[in-house]
């Protein structure tokens, strides 16, 4: 008796597991398309996610997948979740990336950066890095017409950069490493932003502490 309970514990197990699992298949790319906009409307984008998962593995190179992709990841940017939003990016390069519209799609790439970029003096490699990415959208592409809304994004960066070897400037001095500060102080002293005013950028209370 105690084994016909143990087995029905576990079928029942068994059932339920599978009826919460997506049994969603097969579905045309049309059909795909709707249920994660309809995903994205019910704000459940980890489901929009899986469904885009399926509907790749299904219908590999499906023009619908360029569009979804862009959808998704506009979606991950407003999450804050950059890296997927550059996985989208990088699978609509790589599949639809065409002259007519690579240019947008690295457009994306770079604002995906820029919006990621909260704490420039943690994330000097990341500045770095999109600063000279946006220095060769610009050469690759020099009549796009996403080149005003990068030339700002730069401009902002270099502020950043600026600003923060003002810090590093400032933190060698503190510490009494003079030759390092020299460095420093000679690279602020050459550069063009040297007497752009800046409003220095302020911390929050929670985070003073750690920098």
């Amino acid at each position: 008796m105690f084994k016909n309970i143990f087995t029905f514990a576990l079928l029942s197990l068994f059932f339920v597991a599978c009826s919460t699992q997506d049994e969603l298949y097969n579905l045309s790319a049309s059909q795909w398309y709707e249920q994660i906009i309809k995903d994205l409307q019910d704000r459940d984008l980890e489901k929009a996610d899986e469904h885009y998962t399926s509907m790749a593995s299904e219908h590999i190179s499906d023009p619908l997948l360029e569009p979804v992709g862009l959808i998704l990841a506009q979606a991950h940017i407003d999450e804050e979740e950059y890296q997927l939003a550059n996985f989208y990016l990088d699978e609509n390069a790589k599949k639809f990336g065409t002259s007519k519209n690579i240019d947008f799609i690295r457009y994306m790439q770079i604002r995906s950066k820029f919006e990621s970029f909260a704490l420039p003096n943690r994330e000097q490699g990341l500045l770095i890095e999109t600063m000279n990415q946006i220095d060769n959208f610009s050469a690759s592409y020099p009549n796009t017409q996403y080149s005003v809304l990068v030339g700002t994004m730069l401009t902002k960066f270099r502020l950043a950069f600026y600003a923060l070897e003002q810090e590093i400037a400032a933190l060698y001095e503190r510490t009494d490493k003079y030759e390092s500060y020299e460095i420093y102080k000679e690279r602020l002293e050459n550069s063009e932003l040297k007497d752009v005013p800046m409003i220095k950028a302020k911390l929050a209370w929670y985070r003073r502490m750690f920098e």
